[in-house]
């Protein structure tokens, strides 16, 4: 397995490297706003006159005076969507995109077992995720002193945690659906709907009190975001780890059973879905 984990994480070092840099300069770019924003006079009339259908999708503008609402808005509020696109590719593609790739059988046939290939490259994944996060950290607690954001380095790391959970919990999702669907990329599209409809569900249900029933049923419900700076729901971060890991779990019971392909990706077979009875 530490082979494997290696090479996991080797193999995602250019994603690795690209995204730390987008997330630098855009962190880098958001806390040198700061103090410009909240210099501006008449910031909170200004936001009181936008519709609320609007605000409904940047989360509670009136908060963007304060260090919490200003880093859930400008950042953490997308931060599920931008780095949910490595996350859900990077879980879809883990095992089976090699599998399409006609090389996956042949790293089995190797002596290693599926448990150690699987561990391995999913813990592989999970650092990758982790060392993106951090280097965004850094990108917002290097500057932070020299700004008038008033908030500590660990108070800044705090909101990376429940964003991590979220993220793990969509890259096992992808990981699961990649081996019940016909292909990575059709995994990768399914969970990347579901986080996006998650998202666009969450903002409605602040216009539409009725849905928060539907709404608490999902991932995003309990996902804090910037207010994290305050302290951390540990309840809401541990049950997301939770779900993380029984949809793991999930996958790695199908991949133990999981007849491996040549290659190229799987067809819907209606044959299998309905037989002839006859």
């Amino acid at each position: 397995m530490p082979a494997e984990f290696k090479h996991s994480v080797r193999r995602l070092r250019g994603q690795i490297i690209g995204w730390s840099i987008g997330l630098t300069l855009y962190g880098l770019m958001m806390i040198s706003l700061y103090d410009t924003l909240q210099g501006i006079e008449g910031l909170a009339e200004i936001i009181a006159s936008y519709p609320p259908e609007l605000m409904a999708f940047f989360g509670d503008m009136a908060a963007i005076v304060t260090p919490a609402g200003y880093l859930d808005i400008y950042y953490f509020s997308y931060m599920t969507l931008i780095i949910g696109i490595f996350a859900i590719g990077a879980g879809a593609g883990l095992l089976v995109g090699d599998e399409e790739k006609g090389i996956l059988d042949l790293v089995l046939a190797h002596p290693i077992s599926r448990t150690a290939l699987f561990w391995g490259r999913l813990l592989g994944l999970v650092t990758a995720t982790i060392i993106i996060l951090l280097i965004g950290w850094l990108s917002w607690a290097i500057p932070a002193g020299g700004t008038g954001l008033n908030v500590t380095r660990v108070q800044l790391l705090q909101p990376f945690l429940p964003l991590l959970a979220v993220l793990l919990l969509f890259a096992a999702l992808a990981l699961l659906l990649s081996m019940l669907l016909p292909s990575a990329r059709l995994a990768g599209m399914v969970t990347g709907a579901l986080l996006v409809a998650n998202f666009l569900l969450d903002a409605l249900a602040q216009l539409n009190e009725e849905l928060e029933s539907v709404v608490r049923l999902t991932p995003l419900y309990y996902y804090q975001g910037g207010s994290a700076i305050h302290g951390i729901e540990w309840e809401w971060l541990a049950g997301l780890l939770l779900v993380a890991a029984l949809l793991a779990v999930a996958a790695w019971a199908l991949f133990q059973r999981r007849d491996i392909r040549v290659g190229g990706e799987h067809s819907w077979r209606l044959a299998d879905l309905w037989p002839n009875p006859f």
